[in-house]
C-alpha cells in the first residue's frame, strides 16, 4: 500500500469516527451519555451505523479483498463435487453427491469468511486504527459489532454464489424457499458466532501471520472431521465420536435435513445451541479485550 493511499485511509478513519462520536450526542441532546457514561441505544446503532459505513468503503477502495467472498465458493465447490463426487457412491451418501456437499459446505462458507476477520482486526490493531476509534467517546462494542455486520454481508453472498454453483452442477431444488432460507439463516447465525472467535484471536495474537496460523490449526481438524464431506459412518469409530459433536457436523446435518429433508430438530437445537455458548463466550472477550488492547 502506498504512502498517500494509507494517508487517505487513515484520514477516512479518522473522520468516520470522529463523526460516529459526535453525530447525536451533543451535550444535553438526546444522544448525549447517561450519567453512568452509558450511550443512549439510539447513538450506540447511529455509531455501529457509520462504522458499517466506514468498512464497507475499505472493500470499495480495495475490491480485491472481496476474492474471497467471490472465488471461494465457486473453487469449493467444482473441487470436491468433481474431485469426491466419483469416488463417493451415491449409496454411502443417500442420494447425489452434489445435493450432499453443498449444504455442507454452507459451513464451510462462514468458517472461510470468519477467518479472515482475525487478520483484518489484527492488522488495525497494528497501524493504530483501533487507536483512534478508541480516542473518540463511542462505544467499544460498537467497532467489532460493526465488523461482525459487514462480515455478515460477505457471507450471504458467498452462500448465494454456493447455492448457485450447487444449482448449475444438478442439486436438487428444495420444496419451499422458506426452508431454503433458514438453511442460509441457520447458517449465518452461526457463522456471526465464529466471527467472535477470530476476532477475539485477532485482538489476542501479536501479527496477522499468527492468526492465520493458529486459525488454521483450528480449522482444519474441524473441517474434515466434519460430515461436510462424506458420512461419518465411514469413519473410525473414535473419530466418528469426535464428528458427532463437531459443531460443524451440526450444522451441515440440519442444512441438509431443511434443503432435502431428513431428521431436522436434533441438528438444529445443537446447532442454535453451539452458536449461543460460543457467542456468549467468546463476544464479551473479544471487547475487554479490545478495550485493554488498545
Amino acid at each position: 500500500m502506498s504512502v498517500d493511499t494509507r494517508t487517505a485511509e487513515t484520514a477516512e478513519t479518522a473522520e468516520t469516527a470522529r463523526a460516529a462520536a459526535t453525530r447525536g450526542t451533543a451535550p444535553g441532546g438526546p444522544g448525549a451519555p447517561a450519567a453512568d457514561g452509558r450511550l443512549p441505544l439510539r447513538t450506540h446503532l447511529r455509531h455501529i451505523g457509520a462504522l458499517v459505513r466506514r468498512n464497507a468503503l475499505q472493500i470499495k477502495r480495495n475490491p480485491e479483498s472481496m476474492a474471497d467472498a467471490l472465488l471461494t465458493p465457486i473453487v469449493f465447490t467444482l473441487l470436491f463435487v468433481y474431485v469426491f463426487g466419483g469416488a463417493i457412491s451415491d449409496e454411502v451418501t443417500g442420494g447425489s453427491y452434489v445435493n450432499y456437499v453443498v449444504p455442507g459446505l454452507m459451513s464451510m462458507m462462514g468458517l472461510s469468511i470468519a477467518m479472515a476477520v482475525g487478520t483484518g482486526v489484527n492488522d488495525d490493531v497494528t497501524k493504530g486504527v483501533m487507536d483512534r476509534f478508541r480516542s473518540m467517546p463511542i462505544a467499544r462494542s460498537s467497532v467489532l459489532i460493526a465488523k461482525v455486520v459487514v462480515e455478515l454481508g460477505r457471507m450471504t453472498l458467498s452462500m448465494f454464489i454456493l447455492l448457485g454453483m450447487g444449482f448449475l452442477l444438478g442439486m436438487d431444488t428444495p420444496e419451499s424457499v422458506l426452508r431454503l432460507l433458514a438453511a442460509m439463516g441457520l447458517s449465518l447465525l452461526f457463522g456471526a458466532s465464529l466471527i467472535w472467535v477470530f476476532i477475539l484471536l485477532g485482538l489476542a495474537l501479536p501479527t496477522p501471520q499468527a492468526v492465520q496460523g493458529l486459525a488454521m490449526l483450528i480449522v482444519l481438524p474441524l473441517q474434515f472431521g466434519s460430515s461436510i464431506f462424506t458420512p461419518t459412518s465411514t469413519m473410525p469409530g473414535w473419530l466418528e465420536t469426535f464428528t458427532d459433536y463437531n459443531p460443524l457436523s451440526n450444522l451441515a446435518d440440519a442444512a441438509r435435513a431443511l434443503l432435502h429433508g431428513g431428521e431436522l430438530a436434533g441438528p438444529v437445537a445443537w446447532t442454535l445451541g453451539w452458536a449461543l455458548v460460543i457467542t456468549l463466550t467468546t463476544a464479551p472477550l473479544a471487547v475487554a479485550r479490545f478495550c485493554r488492547k488498545t
